[in-house]
């Protein structure tokens, strides 16, 4: 059973960027998909971007699209979200996610990260 662990969220000026990284356990990482969700205050979980297993493949929310960058790292078993340009409404909880392939449905996404918080100050 994959497990998952996110780390690199804090407290960015607008502007600024961070690096959210997801570390898995478990060998069954390297054939999954992976996703990053997050989920801000008083609304529901949306997807953020997302990346198959080889890594040939990504895809994007069109509010983040040229901002962030998804990426992996099948041999140390960790995923990466690079957040540049942040604005004050990519303030939430992120969320990574693992799953049988890529996908925007978090109905699809089979093991979760605990989410790591990123506030963005203007």
């Amino acid at each position: 059973q994959v497990q998952l662990v996110e780390s690199g969220g804090g407290l960015v000026q607008a502007g600024g960027s961070l690096r959210l990284s997801c570390a898995a356990s478990g060998r069954t990482f390297s054939r999954a998909a992976m996703g990053w969700f997050r989920q801000a205050a008083g609304k529901e979980r949306e997807f953020v971007s997302g990346i198959t297993w080889t890594g040939y493949t990504t895809d994007y929310a069109d509010s983040v699209k040229g901002r962030f960058t998804i990426s992996r790292d099948n041999a140390k078993n960790t995923g990466y979200l690079q957040m540049n340009s942040l604005k004050p409404e990519d303030t939430a909880v992120y969320y990574c996610a693992a799953a049988n392939s890529l996908s925007r449905s978090p109905n699809d996404y089979v093991v979760w990260g605990q989410g790591t918080r990123v506030t963005v100050s203007s």
